[in-house]
């Protein structure tokens, strides 16, 4: 298979990867008759990720955005209720909860891990508060002992918006299975991936019935292909969020090379954190952090650099070299949706300021040694006093 890493003499930041399989199982989930929802691969994939996760069930979605619908559904978030979660995340953590009828709750992040800050989150709660929303970001785990005690002393849900964290650790437990819900996401930039996807976490029974239901716009028909019901019927409110047995075909084959996966993705991230960590220190740039008790996922590699301007500079300069390097979210608090619910630009300041200084560099599972090569002699060839001097 040709090398797919390099485009016009350009380094993508990303590369959607196959490894062969993925077509034939896609052929023989159109052979078999069954290319849509709820067909043979996708129950396939929903064993083998329960079985990886150690949960009680493992439901596939079309987005992780759609997982986290499920999950407001399936705790019932309404009007008048309020949700916490990081302003340092993508617009669908907070989507999910607000077409409730929610109102987002921005908690700002650790200046270290760049997780939600757990030390801030108890004088957000207020008599409206349902659920609190941990985002693993770059697959390091959020402080989920400290998370999971306040939900509890509060009486709060706690769904993890597990985007990042495919492949991660908290304590020896697996990141997606600690919370009352989590969301999975198998986008086209994640580590395992099928285009468009994600999946529902269930920790315990006590949602399946349901949450099976909203799956299948809001009728018992998972039941009724188990022949645990003569005919099925409207039960409740719900959507269409069962993805294409195509979809999951091609799952299936990412799914079967999850070592590879995390093998490649291991391998490139931990150059990185070698190669780059005295250049770095040398410039003031930060790398990632990593907790001893968190065992991340590799998803993505950043640098936190000492300035807007000298990221903008090194943006520049390695685009220069074609290499395609990008930033990373705008906080939702500071956004004209998150401004509406009365969001302050002081509210959250660590989220603000990291936004405006993080930029990812590429890491796909696709990238050979060469690459690897050629993005790193382009970093290291940057240096700040020299775009100081610029600026």
């Amino acid at each position: 298979m040709a090398n797919p890493s390099k485009k016009r003499g350009v380094i993508a930041f990303n590369r959607p990867f196959f490894f062969g399989n993925e077509l034939g199982y896609i052929a023989e989930a159109i052979e078999g008759q069954h290319a849509s929802g709820n067909g043979p691969f996708t129950r396939r994939c929903e064993e083998l990720l329960r079985e990886m996760l150690g949960c009680e069930r493992v439901l596939l979605a079309t987005s992780c955005t759609h997982a986290l619908e499920m999950a407001a559904l399936l705790i019932d978030i309404g009007p008048g209720d309020e949700v916490i979660l990081p302003s340092f995340t993508f617009t669908s953590t907070a989507n999910a909860f607000v077409l409730r009828g929610a109102k987002p709750v921005f908690s700002d992040i650790r200046p270290d891990t760049l997780n939600m800050d757990e030390t801030r989150l108890e004088r957000l709660i207020t008599k409206r508060t349902r659920a609190i929303v941990p985002v693993h970001y770059a697959g390091v785990a959020c402080e989920m002992d400290a998370i999971t005690s306040i939900c509890r002393q509060h009486g709060l849900f706690l769904v993890e918006d597990n985007a990042h964290g495919q492949f991660s650790y908290y304590r020896g437990k697996r990141l997606g299975t600690i919370g009352d819900l989590a969301a999975l996401s198998f986008h086209e930039t994640k580590n395992i991936s099928c285009g468009e996807g994600g999946a529902l976490i269930l920790k315990d029974q006590r949602y399946l019935a349901r949450a099976e239901m909203l799956r299948e716009k809001g009728t018992n028909r998972s039941a009724f292909l188990r022949g645990e019901v003569d005919k099925y019927t409207w039960q409740t409110s719900g959507s269409s969020y069962v993805p294409s047995d195509i979809l999951a075909a091609f799952l299936w084959g990412q799914l079967e090379q999850a070592e590879i996966i995390q093998a490649t993705r291991r391998r490139i991230w931990t150059g990185y954190a070698d190669e780059l960590r005295k250049w770095a220190d040398s410039n003031g740039i930060r790398l990632p952090i990593v907790p001893e008790h968190c065992e991340h996922s590799y998803h993505l590699f950043y640098l936190l650099m000492p300035s807007f301007e000298t990221r903008e500079a090194f943006i520049s300069h390695m685009q220069n070299l074609g290499v395609h390097t990008v930033f990373h979210y705008v906080p939702l608090h500071s956004s004209p949706m998150g401004r509406s619910f009365g969001a302050r630009p002081q509210d959250c300041p660590v989220s603000e300021d990291v936004s405006a200084r993080l930029v990812r560099l590429p890491l796909y599972n696709s990238m050979d040694q060469e690459t690897f090569n050629t993005v790193l002699a382009a970093a290291l060839s940057f240096e700040c006093g020299l775009a100081r001097k610029i600026a």
